[in-house]
């Protein structure tokens, strides 16, 4: 069938291949934000982000509403969030939020992946002080859009700063003003691509390009694990 057929067929494996990994872990992020705060998104802040993230990686409107019905279900009864904080290659730092109702098992892959890795894990709270959690809202720019005074606008719903990059916008707040800062995106009509808490670091390190590619080697690897839903590092 030719070369340009096999190239439009990888593509599509690839495509199909990320959403296989990447929906299921939206489902349960929606799921675990609506076990949490409530299936009504109007009055659950941490649920209209996680539907938001979602929508802008074009998943089906059936599976957001099979995550939030799920959130009732008597099989997520267990399900809770657990965090990992460990050493990787070349000492970079790694906080490993995930979502599980098995801790033995979610705490065996994710320690077989840092050992095999050449890093290890570290006592519960090592972190806590290297990364700040914060609210993260982003939003696409457009033509329409004066972003210092959208920056104004939201200062006073807890707005700290204010990032520009390509097209588009990341909004950063304390986590504390989540709910408010990612409803005034949404009372400004802003186009929300992503809206959630954050691990950022106090820090960072610069890493050479080897280096990189060997820390982003394992984080792919700990992407693979169902039970994983987000890492956050050090790296400049």
């Amino acid at each position: 069938m030719g070369r340009a057929f096999e190239i439009r067929r990888g593509a599509k494996e690839k495509r199909w291949d990320k959403m296989s990994k990447l929906f299921p872990k939206l489902a349960t992020a929606i799921t675990m934000a609506a076990k949490e705060g409530g299936d009504d998104p109007e009055s659950n802040a941490k649920l209209r982000g996680a539907i938001a993230a979602a929508k802008a990686e074009n998943m089906p409107k059936d599976n957001i509403t099979k995550a939030i019905e799920r959130a009732t279900a008597a099989d997520t009864a267990s399900f809770a969030e657990v965090n990992y904080e460990g050493k990787g290659p070349h000492g970079v730092l790694l906080w490993v939020e995930c979502a599980t109702d098995n801790n033995t098992r979610t705490f065996s892959k994710i320690r077989t992946v840092f050992n095999k890795s050449g890093g290890g894990l570290m006592n519960s709270g090592g972190l806590e002080f290297m990364f700040t959690r914060k609210a993260v809202v982003q939003f696409t720019k457009t033509e329409e859009i004066d972003v210092e005074e959208i920056e104004l606008e939201l200062i006073d719903h807890g707005l700290e700063e204010l990032e520009v990059e390509g097209d588009q916008v990341v909004a950063y707040g304390e986590f504390t003003s989540f709910g408010t800062l990612s409803k005034a995106c949404e009372d400004l009509k802003l186009d929300v691509t992503k809206a959630g808490l954050e691990r950022i670091p106090n820090n960072t390190v610069e890493f050479t390009d080897e280096q990189i590619e060997e820390i982003e080697e394992m984080i792919d690897k700990l992407d693979d694990e169902e039970d994983v839903q987000q890492v956050f590092t050090n790296i400049a």
